[in-house]
């Protein structure tokens, strides 16, 4: 996330390096502990041809066609919309962003542009004009290089074929490197992009005058290389605590072999990882979910370390997303409101007309027709006694996570034999019932909670039964 003083994590999967042949780019979406997300669907043509952003006030102008896409804004556009992730029908998907830092150094020769595109606005003018990802780095890139940037950022960008992970390193340069099909890539508020070949123009793409400006103001540490990480981001002690162990915990979840001389403040860690294992969905989804389960660092153990990194799922993730891509289906926008660890994904086909409702309303304060806080509902009673109500918050995403499989499986078979508005409806049919049938199992957990509630009140005296 970017102005909102936030912080996300994210994670880049190859089609190789997973489970199905799926491509699947992720983030969880930090901010707030209270504050609202909708999930909404586009329609074609549906943007103006003229976009001013409410936090910077940029103008653009934008193509007259624009493509049906999702997306996850705010509940209140007062600071800007922040449409965050999406795909569109194009089957292209785009999630934006990741916030990380760029040294003092390089931006004092390339400043960071206060009225420039940001993350409020990076979904909305790019997302619904593009037709690959490497379309989507291009135009992200070349705006950016035009109006330039208040923010450091990455951008996630996948389609059936491949998925890229972009950049910004001051104002206006950036660079984006494509993760290799038989890889992974973790990313924790951290420039992450290392070496760049800039003749291998098939995984690499830059602001055309990046090496002329690195080389005009000195800026390369090592001239020898070109790592954008080292020239243009940060390697503090803060980085140590709050970024690199995000990193590292996905290398022991994922490349346990390989990362046996990794530790949580390993300053070198590599931004390209090969899995010693496929990676599923799940993978991805207990990745977002991380709070360093197994390990003394987990905040929930209350040991010595407990609270000495900051974890991946956290109290102010918003919303958490998997956009899976290549699927012999329909591809799927994976929505966990709320904080991933105590919350379900919720698989919402690519290709549907509209989402239920609930997931369409929610705002300050809390309302309990709306998605969002029905899953807060449950997560906060869970919280209030962990120990004996984590087990049933367990038990309710075990049950929905097996149905979902079961749902996307069904589906699956039944679209070969779908065509045009027949296809939509039914996509639309069954991302409804799923979403539906989740909001009523944790409305069901949040009564079941509240009627065990009852007996903890410190208001409570042991009564003989024969008095």
């Amino acid at each position: 996330m970017g102005n909102k003083l936030t912080a996300c994590t994210s994670i880049l999967i190859g089609k190789d390096a997973s489970i199905d042949g799926t491509i699947m780019i992720g983030r969880n979406e930090d901010a707030k502990a209270a504050w609202p997300k909708h999930m909404v669907v586009h329609q074609r043509g549906e943007m103006p041809n003229h976009f001013i952003s409410k936090d910077t006030r940029l103008e653009l102008d934008l193509p007259e066609e624009s493509a049906r896409y999702t997306a996850t804004p705010e509940w209140t556009d007062k600071d800007g919309l922040f449409e965050e992730d999406g795909i569109n029908e194009y089957d292209v998907a785009m999630s934006a962003t990741e916030s990380a830092y760029s040294n003092p150094l390089v931006l004092g020769y390339d400043p960071l542009v206060e009225n420039g595109l940001n993350e409020e606005a990076m979904i909305t003018v790019v997302l619904p004009y593009v037709k690959t990802a490497r379309e989507g780095v291009q135009r992200l890139g070349n705006l950016i290089a035009k109006y330039g940037t208040g923010e450091t950022n990455g951008v996630l960008f996948a389609d059936n074929d491949e998925a890229w992970y972009f950049e910004t390193g001051a104002g206006h340069y950036w660079v984006a490197q494509r993760i290799p099909d038989d890889s992974y890539a973790v990313v924790a508020n951290q420039l992450a992009i290392q070496e760049i070949d800039f003749n291998d123009t098939n995984n690499f793409m830059f602001h055309p005058g990046i090496q002329e400006f690195v080389e005009k103001h000195d800026l390369n540490p090592d001239p020898a290389t070109f790592n954008f990480r080292k020239i243009f981001g940060t390697a503090e002690r803060s980085d140590a605590i709050y970024s690199e162990p995000r990193v590292w915990v996905g290398h022991q979840m994922f490349s346990p072999q390989q990362a046996t001389d990794e530790t949580p403040e390993s300053t070198e860690l590599p931004f390209i990882m090969k899995p010693d294992h496929k990676l599923s969905i799940f993978d991805a989804q207990n990745y977002l979910s991380n709070h360093y389960e197994g390990t003394e660092f987990d905040p929930l153990s209350h040991g010595e370390h407990a609270h000495k990194y900051r974890p991946i799922s956290l109290a102010k993730t918003q919303e958490s997303h998997i956009l899976q891509m290549n699927r012999p289906g329909a591809n799927i926008h994976w929505l966990a409101m709320g904080v991933a660890a105590e919350s379900t994904y919720v698989p919402f086909f690519n290709g549907i007309t509209d989402t239920p409702a609930p997931y369409k309303r929610g705002k300050l304060p809390a309302q309990l027709n709306s998605a969002y806080w029905i899953f807060k509902h449950a997560s906060v009673l869970v919280d209030s006694h962990l120990h004996d109500f984590l087990p049933l918050l367990r038990d309710v995403q075990k049950e929905r996570n097996a149905t979902a499989i079961k749902m996307i499986a069904e589906t699956d078979r039944r679209l070969p034999s779908l065509k045009g508005e027949a296809r939509a409806t039914f996509l639309t049919r069954q991302s409804d019932d799923y979403a539906t049938d989740t909001l009523n199992a944790y409305k069901k957990l949040s009564l079941e909670l509240i009627t065990k509630m009852t007996d903890y009140c410190e208001l409570n005296f042991n009564t003989d039964e024969n008095l």
